[in-house]
Order: C-alpha cells, then sequence, then structure tokens
C-alpha cells in the first residue's frame, strides 16, 4: 500500500521538476560560435568583392555556402546549445531548422537590399557595407531568435 504523499514534499517535488524543466529549456540555442562564424563569414564574402573578381566572389560564396551547410547540418537543431547537454528533439520545436533558415533568407535578402541602397547613394564598397550590417544583424538577431524559440518551448510545456 502506497504511503500518503505530504504535500509540502509533493510541493517541494514538484518546484524542483519545473526547475529542473527550466534549466533543459534553457540549453534550447545554437552556439555562440555559430553566429560570430556566419557574421565573420558573410564580412568575408564582403572582403573579397575588393578584389574585383567576379570567379573569386563566386568560389568564395560557394565554399561558404558549403562549409556553412556542413556546419549548420550539426547544430541547426537548437539542441546542441552546449557541449554539456544535448536536449531531447521532443523538447526543441521542429520548426527551429525551419526558422533558422528562414533567417538565413531574411540575410540574404537584407544583403542585397543594403548593398543596393548604399550603391544608390553613392557609398564607396556598397557591398561590403551590406555585408557588416549584416552580420551585426546576424550577431544581434541570431540569439533573439533562439531566444523566441526557448520562450515557445516554455510556453508549450506549461500548457
Amino acid at each position: 500500500m502506497a504511503q500518503p504523499v505530504n504535500p509540502a514534499d509533493a510541493g517541494r517535488a514538484l518546484a524542483e521538476i519545473e526547475r529542473r524543466r527550466r534549466q533543459i529549456i534553457a540549453q534550447i540555442d545554437i552556439p555562440a560560435w555559430y553566429w560570430w562564424g556566419l557574421a565573420l563569414g558573410w564580412v568575408a564574402l564582403g572582403l573579397v568583392t575588393l578584389a574585383d573578381m567576379p570567379w573569386l566572389s563566386v568560389a568564395a560564396t560557394v565554399g561558404f555556402g558549403v562549409l556553412h551547410a556542413v556546419v549548420a547540418a550539426r547544430v541547426m537543431d537548437g539542441r546542441h546549445g552546449s557541449r554539456q547537454l544535448s536536449v531531447r528533439a521532443d523538447v526543441v520545436s521542429r520548426h527551429v531548422r525551419s526558422l533558422v533558415i528562414a533567417f538565413l533568407l531574411v540575410l540574404v535578402a537584407s544583403t542585397i537590399v543594403i548593398a543596393l541602397v548604399a550603391k544608390a547613394l553613392g557609398a564607396p564598397q556598397p557591398v561590403l557595407i551590406a555585408s557588416v550590417a549584416v552580420a551585426l544583424l546576424v550577431l544581434v538577431g541570431g540569439p533573439r531568435l533562439m531566444a523566441l524559440v526557448r520562450d515557445r518551448a516554455a510556453r508549450s510545456e506549461r500548457g
């Protein structure tokens, strides 16, 4: 026969479960080095345009895309925010990859728009200006996107 549960003990146990749940949700992330690498790669692509060799820009863009695809395949799911813990797939939204890809598409479009506006304004090196601006968007927007994913996971776990 089961022993009666003390309400205070049950409350402490539930509070501990909630604390642990919040710890796990806090681990939903993409490593900071990914965002920094993406931003630096974006700036590097802008710097390549200074050589004024279209073939080099194409080669660098393809190389960056391949490298990004290899790296992103491992970290883009949001389950590997740190080396200490890998979050179970059922805790992380299955839409994380789609959100990050949509974010990347917005970054590409932003690069084009900023470069065109900078060129129209007569700014020197409009592509470099655009790449630096978008790199800043990566560094700010990427972590914010993952914060939204964590908030959504916390809400969906509650109810």
